[in-house]
């Protein structure tokens, strides 16, 4: 049924408690697992530097969950990714074939919109596939 999962991960608790869930998904599917971090352009006026602007912090944090997933018996595929969150998100979602996208209900990063247009739901929005949000 999902024959590949798309997991988008950041810094944040829910993203890592969503792995529980991503976990029990793909063990019961047999599915491909894809875990995908965006490292974020940051705004020119950015005045404080948020962790998941540094491409090294992003490669640190695809290689933990590659080893979660691991010791769970699980092969993960890890991309790393610069852009949009959410565009960047569905974008690969389209080009690996995703057949569902697993993310934590509310990440680090808001859109340029603010509270109300979080990445979960330019997600929701846009992806070319469901998007099951692990509360």
């Amino acid at each position: 049924m999902f024959k590949t999962v798309l997991f988008p991960i950041d810094q944040s608790r829910e993203a890592r408690e969503a792995a529980d869930v991503v976990t029990n998904v793909v063990q019961k599917y047999g599915s491909r697992l894809v875990i995908l971090s965006v490292v974020e352009e940051p705004p020119a006026d950015a005045p404080v530097a948020d962790p998941m602007v540094s491409p090294e912090v992003v490669a640190k944090l695809l290689e933990s969950a590659q080893t979660l997933f691991e010791q769970q018996g699980i092969k993960a595929e890890v991309i790393e990714k610069q852009g949009k969150p959410a565009f960047t998100i569905c974008d690969v979602a389209d080009e690996i074939g995703a057949d569902l996208i697993i993310m934590g209900c509310r990440g680090l990063g808001l859109t340029e919109e603010g509270a109300t247009d979080s990445v979960t739901t330019r997600v929701i929005n846009l992806s070319p596939c469901p998007v099951l949000i692990v509360p």
